[in-house]
């Protein structure tokens, strides 16, 4: 059997026997923690529709319904000490500190990737605003060069490379970023098209696309990694 948490009908796993409905982000309370591993909460802006609950309390019911331990919590408050344990020593659980120091000096190899964002595809609730869609901010990705692979691929505005990384690829309109460090590929993340590739740095190489007189890729050249 196949029980699938959702908020959203489009969301739920193909062949679902059931969909029990939770609550967005904005519906609920609970923790994150930022950049800075600063903790931080925050509460729902409003209640609930229906019959939805947040996640966490619907999985509660399941565990006391099956009789399992540890699904006693009351509050997010108590799944957050849970989570998180001592909240004073997080900071320093989180620190990146000895792997940065491990990899001082180290000159990475290839083309490495920037990954961003974009406003309008940071979460499922604006990916599905058809308004916010509409706007310059949810155009379609593309792959910002520097000056240098861009001659180097011998680009023209309005032509497309393809962008690989790990076992993925993906073929986006090529733009040329003059402020870009060389090195460097701009491939935005947080887009159904990008979900192939891998993670949001790391290594890629980029191929440019020639497409024949009919519109379709021909063949492609200048493989830079």
């Amino acid at each position: 059997m196949v029980v699938a948490f959702t908020s959203f009908k489009d969301a739920a796993v193909e062949g679902a026997d059931v969909l029990l409905p939770i609550a967005p982000f904005s519906e609920t309370s609970g923790t994150f923690v930022n950049a800075e591993g600063r903790v931080q909460g925050f509460h729902g802006v409003v209640k609930p529709l229906g019959d939805t609950r947040p996640a966490w309390k619907v999985l509660r019911v399941l565990g006391n319904l099956l009789g399992l331990s540890g699904f006693d919590f009351e509050t997010t408050e108590q799944v957050r000490q849970e989570a998180l344990g001592d909240e004073a020593a997080l900071a320093a659980r989180l620190s990146n500190d000895a792997m940065v120091q491990a990899q001082a000096g180290a000159v990475p190899q290839g083309l490495q990737r920037l990954a961003d964002v974009p406003i309008y595809a940071t979460d499922a609730l604006v990916r599905r605003a058809e308004s916010l869609q509409l706007t310059t901010d949810a155009l379609a990705p593309q792959a910002g060069l520097a000056p240098g692979l861009w001659a180097a691929l011998g680009l023209k505005a309005g032509e497309r490379v393809r962008v690989s990384q790990g076992a993925g690829s993906v073929v986006l309109p090529a733009r040329l970023e003059t402020t870009l460090a060389e090195g460097v590929v701009r491939v935005p993340a947080g887009h159904a098209d990008m979900a192939g590739l891998g993670p949001m740095s790391g290594t890629l190489s980029v191929e440019r696309v020639v497409t024949s007189a009919v519109g379709t890729p021909a063949q492609e050249s200048g493989v830079a990694a």
